[in-house]
C-alpha cells in the first residue's frame, strides 16, 4: 500500500506545512497534513493497522493508505476461518487509481470480516479505523503486535516516505 499520498503531493506544491495541523490536533490523533494517526493502534510500515481487543485484534488499512489510494469502489475480504500470516496478503482494495493488496499486520484466525464493506467499499475513505475496518483476527501470536509502529514512528515513517 505504498502508493504515494495525492494529498502530500497538493500540500508540497501549495506549500502547507503541517506544523500547524499537528498543533491543533486532539490528544487522541496525530493529524499529519490531510491524514490522522490514532494513538492505541498499532501499524505496519505497509499502511495497516490493528487494534488488539482482547482475545481478538480488528484490521484495517490507515487513513494515510486511503488517501494513497482515492477513491475505493471494490474490497475482496477473506472468508472466516482463513489463516492470515503477519506480512502476508489476505486481500485487496480497489480504488480508482489502483489495485492493492492488503496485509495483515498479525498471524492468526479470521474470525469475521466487516461485510459492510461488499455493499459500501468507501466506508474505508470515510472511516478507516471505524466503519472501514476490514477483519477480526484471533491472534496466535499476541506478542506479534509489539513488533509493529506506534502512532509516533508511523507518523514519522510516512513523513519520511512521502519526502521521497
Amino acid at each position: 500500500m505504498a502508493l504515494r499520498l495525492w494529498a502530500s503531493s497538493a500540500a508540497n506544491a501549495l506549500k502547507i506545512s503541517g506544523t500547524g495541523a499537528r498543533a491543533a490536533a486532539p490528544a487522541f490523533s496525530i493529524s499529519r497534513y490531510f491524514s490522522t494517526v490514532l494513538d492505541g493502534l498499532k501499524y505496519t510500515s505497509s499502511h495497516e493497522w490493528v487494534k488488539n481487543e482482547g482475545a481478538v485484534a480488528t484490521v484495517g488499512i490507515t487513513d494515510h493508505a486511503q488517501g494513497h489510494l482515492g477513491e475505493v469502489v471494490f474490497v475482496e475480504l477473506p472468508d472466516p476461518g482463513t489463516k492470515v500470516s503477519a506480512g502476508g496478503s489476505f486481500g485487496n482494495v480497489e480504488s480508482v487509481k489502483a489495485t492493492s493488496d492488503v496485509n495483515s499486520p498479525i498471524s492468526g484466525e479470521v474470525v469475521e470480516v466487516n461485510s459492510k464493506l461488499s455493499e459500501t467499499p468507501g466506508l474505508i475513505n470515510t472511516s478507516p479505523y471505524e466503519d472501514g475496518w476490514m477483519i477480526k483476527v484471533k491472534p496466535s501470536s499476541p506478542a506479534e503486535a509489539d513488533g509493529l509502529l506506534d502512532a509516533a514512528k508511523y507518523t514519522k515513517h510516512c513523513e519520511e516516505e512521502d519526502a521521497h
